[in-house]
């Protein structure tokens, strides 16, 4: 087993951004991917017009790359928000508003996964509202995945990039999650293994693969130190996703990951091209 066993998508908010938007889904197809993932693209406008979204709805069936995930608003990213479910006021609002269209869009492109990001506590605020308001607004969305057929994704950060992020461990990502399946009862919420965002945590990362392989819907990867491509840092990347497969993980791989001072082209020599198109 090892790296060409996986089926690898290529996450277009961090990697491309070299390029405008609608260019990014060709250019991934042109280093021999068959499939992208996205943050919510807009971070100004949870509800985009029509023609926006049908731009990049195109730019994604031309270039003939499957969407195969997609987060709902999150507020800044890359930047200083980390989703906007759990904030009351506004970015809750906002968040609603976005529900319907991000999985409206997600259907458009057969994508069946949405990731929606907790937030952040917020000064002031007794963190059990805020949580009250983030399992509201989770089944919400579940609710709207499962009317697509698709899951829906929650997953832990690291608190030394985002201090104000409350779930910052495995343990803390799947409760939330089974919160939400006993909320909805429709089972589809589903934990998003971040290797590096959980080995920033400085979890063990055998073991949380062997705890909740089953839990997990999706994979992403960068290494660590440095979140660059997998041989930057010191993290056995190839030995943990074969892991993950013999614990019976057989979805994607999203590759989030810094491409460093390069062009993001050339940033995928740690994978031969023939492993790059899912099979």
């Amino acid at each position: 087993m090892g790296f060409a066993d996986q089926r690898f998508n290529v996450n277009l908010s961090i990697l491309f951004t070299e390029l405008p938007l609608p260019e990014r889904p060709a250019a991934a197809a042109a280093a021999g991917f068959t499939a992208v993932e996205l943050w919510w693209p807009w971070t100004d406008s949870p509800t985009p017009g029509q023609p926006e979204l049908d731009a990049l709805k195109k730019a994604i069936e031309d270039a003939g790359v499957q969407l195969t995930g997609l987060n709902f608003y999150a507020g800044q990213l890359p930047g200083p928000d980390r989703g906007a479910l759990s904030v009351p006021g506004e970015e809750s609002e906002r968040f609603r508003a976005n529900v319907e269209v991000a999985a409206g869009f997600a259907q458009s492109l057969g994508c069946r996964a949405l990731n929606a990001l907790y937030g952040n506590r917020v000064d002031g605020v007794d963190p059990a509202e805020q949580d009250a308001l983030a399992l509201e607004n989770l089944a919400l969305a579940a609710r709207a995945a499962d009317r697509i057929g698709a899951i829906l994704l929650i997953e832990a950060l690291n608190k030394p990039e985002s201090p104000l992020y409350p779930l910052v461990s495995a343990p803390a990502a799947v409760d939330v999650v089974d919160r939400v399946n006993e909320a909805t009862g429709l089972g589809n919420a589903k934990f998003l293994m971040d290797l590096y965002h959980l080995s920033m945590n400085g979890e063990d990362l055998p073991q949380v693969i062997d705890r909740y392989a089953a839990r997990t819907g999706h994979v992403q990867i960068a290494d660590d130190p440095g979140r660059g491509a997998p041989g930057t840092g010191s993290l056995p990347l190839e030995d943990l996703l074969d892991r993950l497969r013999k614990a019976g993980y057989e979805g994607w791989v999203g590759l989030e990951y810094k491409p460093g001072d390069r062009p993001s082209a050339q940033a995928f020599d740690w994978l031969p091209r023939e492993a790059r198109a899912a099979r």
